[in-house]
């Protein structure tokens, strides 16, 4: 069973994560900010990964560090429960539309941690959340599960639905590159041999 867990403690933020990589996209996410709850729900229900989050953070200064560690603490897990990655299919993309909105989002489980981020919001927040706090989601979940991500926004209006179109996106592209290929026996899908560091 690909199943991790992962905890983080600072003087900001105290998370605890648990993932399975195997699941039916059961989800169990309380970080405090509503929104983020939101998106992360809709990370496990597309993804079939299930996910388990509980945070405490220092949401009276703001949202940045719980958003941010957050996205560090579901990567380390992800990372983890993959091991050696051996036998996964490694690439993964997806093409969402929600509405008015479509963005693209493409992922390789490599670990070399890389985020190309082509997004653009109209607003600075989204309720009581920065909209720029979505990058940095982005980046503390590729940086922290070592894989290389490529997020683009083709065309959209409304916030709400570019930010969540760019969750569904990784959950269908990350659905996809971390599936076992029973054709490849086992074997790391790299011609290294290896995709540690």
């Amino acid at each position: 069973m690909r199943i991790a867990t992962v905890e983080r403690k600072t003087k900001e933020t105290k998370i605890k994560g648990r993932v399975a990589l195997d699941g039916t996209g059961a989800s169990e996410i309380s970080t405090g900010i509503g929104f983020l709850d939101h998106m992360l729900d809709q990370l496990a229900k597309h993804s079939l990964i299930d996910i388990s989050v509980q945070a405490k953070g220092d949401l009276h200064i703001d949202f940045h560090h719980t958003t941010e560690d957050t996205g560090y603490v579901i990567g380390a897990a992800v990372a983890k429960a993959l091991g050696d990655r051996a036998g996964i299919q490694r690439y993964g993309s997806a093409m969402i539309p929600f509405d008015e909105t479509l963005t693209r989002v493409s992922v390789d489980v490599s670990n070399r941690p890389y985020l190309v981020w082509k997004v653009n919001f109209s607003q600075p927040k989204l309720g009581e959340m920065d909209t720029e706090l979505f990058k940095e989601w982005f980046q503390a979940f590729a940086q922290s599960a070592g894989v290389t991500l490529h997020v683009e926004n083709l065309y959209g209006e409304n916030n709400h639905h570019i930010v969540e179109s760019c969750f569904k996106g990784l959950a269908r592209a990350l659905r996809h590159a971390i599936e076992i290929d029973p054709r490849r026996a086992g074997a790391v899908p790299s011609t290294k041999g290896t995709l540690s560091v």
